[in-house]
């Protein structure tokens, strides 16, 4: 018997806004409304939201919750402020990606942490298996938040008068009113200055039951609803890692180029074996033949890369796709330390058809000054 399906509380009003819905991660979600270029550029050029509702969230507290979550993420954990967000990744012993993810600190020893949908059981799984002996409380708070991504260059513009006691910086988080019509009093939300997009912008999590009024008073201010066609073009362009494209049980951090977001000396899960990746690139330079590494791509031609694609000569694309801001081919891919130079001429073969391409910069978009 096939498993059914989940719902965001947004799916009537993603239906209402004619989107197309196509079942992702055990969702039914929006993929695209007017269509990916339309809405890619729109966050590109002034604000779109996203209903990303379908990310999971991890509540975690108690005498030791910094001492648990030190041991668990590849980040310092330590760094954040009450306050704060920090990006980070979930590592088995030797080396390879569980997921990566955002934590934000909302108090001294209140943490939540937010899971890629499609990882959400297993990285809750993971979470409990490794509390044993810590003083820790881990909680699936999933069901509790809707989540919004406001995103582009007028989103805070656009949502700022819905937000009682202003907006929060990049990387911070905090508690506020929401002040919706419709909604029938003022509705409490976290709102974090974080997103998925190379755009600045907020993350909104409130309870289920009020994301529609939220929903309709940000279109009613003129913010471009977005699918997660769109969602994964932007992310692209700017060079974001998605999980089970870019990022693997399989693959090391320090090879998918995320070396800042790996501390070794707080003794994290997997930091002797990414301690070992870490010194191998530093001895031959990060050129080594047999390491390879991650890297933009773009094509010099027609053709468009896609994830599996083999690069000639070795490697392999992780993600790929059509740049609506550049009008090319772009992608992520995995390529032998010798040929990851930014520069280097590679070609890509794309259902038998041999494209060439270039090795490019991060990020993809905006281009870098």
């Amino acid at each position: 018997m096939t498993e059914s399906l989940r719902r965001t509380s947004l799916y009537d009003a993603h239906v209402a806004a004619g989107a197309r819905v196509v079942p992702f991660a055990g969702w039914e979600m929006p993929v695209q409304y007017a269509g990916v270029k339309e809405e890619h550029l729109a966050v590109r050029g002034t604000a779109g939201v996203f209903d990303v509702s379908h990310m999971g969230e991890i509540r975690t507290h108690g005498p030791q919750a910094l001492e648990f979550l030190q041991r668990l993420l590849s980040n310092d954990v330590a760094r954040i402020e009450v306050g704060g967000a920090q990006y980070a990744l979930l590592l088995r012993p030797e080396g390879g990606v569980v997921d990566d993810l955002f934590t934000y600190r909302l108090a001294d020893d209140v943490y939540l942490t937010v899971t890629n949908a499609a990882n959400h059981a297993k990285d809750l799984a993971w979470f409990r298996e490794h509390a044993d002996g810590f003083d820790v409380v881990v909680e699936d708070v999933a069901d509790d938040y809707a989540m919004l991504a406001v995103q582009g260059p007028e989103a805070r513009e656009r949502i700022a008068p819905l937000v009682d006691g202003g907006l929060p910086a990049r990387f911070r988080i905090g508690r506020r009113r929401l002040v919706l019509p419709g909604a029938g009093s003022a509705v409490d939300a976290l709102v974090a200055g974080t997103g998925y997009t190379g755009e600045d912008g907020v993350e909104v999590l409130v309870a289920p039951e009020a994301a529609p009024a939220l929903w309709d008073a940000l279109l009613a201010a003129g913010v471009t609803p977005v699918g997660l066609g769109a969602r994964d073009s932007l992310r692209l362009e700017a060079c974001f890692h998605l999980y089970g494209n870019d990022l693997s049980d399989d693959r090391d951090p320090i090879g998918a180029g995320l070396g800042w977001a790996v501390k070794e000396d707080t003794g994290h899960l997997g930091a002797d074996a990414t301690r070992v990746a870490r010194e191998q690139l530093a001895a031959d330079g990060g050129t080594g033949p047999d390491r390879e590494r991650l890297v933009p791509i773009r094509f010099t031609d027609r053709g468009i890369p896609r994830q599996g694609n083999a690069v000639v000569g070795g490697g392999v694309v992780t993600s790929g796709g059509f740049s609506p801001s550049l009008e090319a081919g772009v992608g992520l891919a995995y390529v032998p330390g010798a040929r990851a130079a930014v520069g280097t001429a590679i070609e890509v073969d794309v259902r038998g058809k041999v494209r060439p391409a270039v090795v490019a910069a991060k990020p993809l978009y905006p281009p870098p000054a």
